[in-house]
Order: structure tokens, then C-alpha cells, then sequence
């Protein structure tokens, strides 16, 4: 069985920086992409960024310059660099994950953009 948990989340300031972490675990040998997405209140959820087992990413064109994804293939982890942050980046960001043509997502982690 394949399990995400997310961490990293939290509280943070227009302007500044908060970086995420997704952990995969179980019986998994070879992830193939990995993301986040996200999903503010009333909205629809939308991708953030994702990262091929190569390294090639994608981004939300509203994030680029501001995150920066990254994976650790030994850890089955990915993460997410915040910087620059805005009011806008509200939302429970999900981490997901492409294994076996199969999706998997985390459970997500509150993100909130205030002063």
C-alpha cells in the first residue's frame, strides 16, 4: 500500500518563504513523476509543478520564479520551495505522486498567506 504524508505547512507572511516535503512509503521501487498541486477555498484544485524521475519540471506559470520543486529518489521524497509569497498561494497543497500508472495523493497541508 502506498502512503503520502506531507509536512512543512503553515502560517507565513506576504513575501516570505515556507518549503514542503512529501514522503512516500510502502512497497514501492521506481516513482515515476511526482507533483504538487493545490486547492484554494471555493476553487478548483490546480498544478502547482511536477518533476519527471529525470528531473524535468513543469510549472503553474503564476509560481515560476517563486517555487522550486525537487525530488530525492533514495528518500521517495519530493519537495517544495516557497519564496515570495502572496496571499494568492492560499491553499491545501497536495502532494501526488505517478507509480504503476497508478495516482496516489497525501492527505495535504494547509498553506496561508497573511499578515
Amino acid at each position: 500500500q502506498v502512503r503520502l504524508v506531507e509536512s512543512g505547512g503553515g502560517l507565513v507572511q506576504p513575501g516570505g518563504r515556507l518549503g514542503l516535503s512529501c514522503a512516500a512509503s510502502g512497497t514501492i521501487f521506481r516513482i515515476d513523476s511526482m507533483g504538487w498541486y493545490r486547492q484554494a477555498p471555493g476553487k478548483q484544485r490546480e498544478l502547482v509543478a511536477t518533476i519527471t524521475r529525470g528531473d524535468n519540471t513543469n510549472y503553474a506559470d503564476s509560481v515560476k520564479g517563486r517555487f522550486t520543486i525537487s525530488r530525492d529518489n533514495f528518500k521517495k521524497t519530493v519537495y517544495l520551495q516557497m519564496s515570495s509569497l502572496n496571499p494568492e498561494d492560499t491553499a491545501v497543497y497536495y502532494c501526488t505522486i505517478q507509480y504503476l500508472n497508478h495516482d496516489y495523493w497525501g492527505q495535504g497541508t494547509q498553506v496561508t498567506v497573511s499578515s
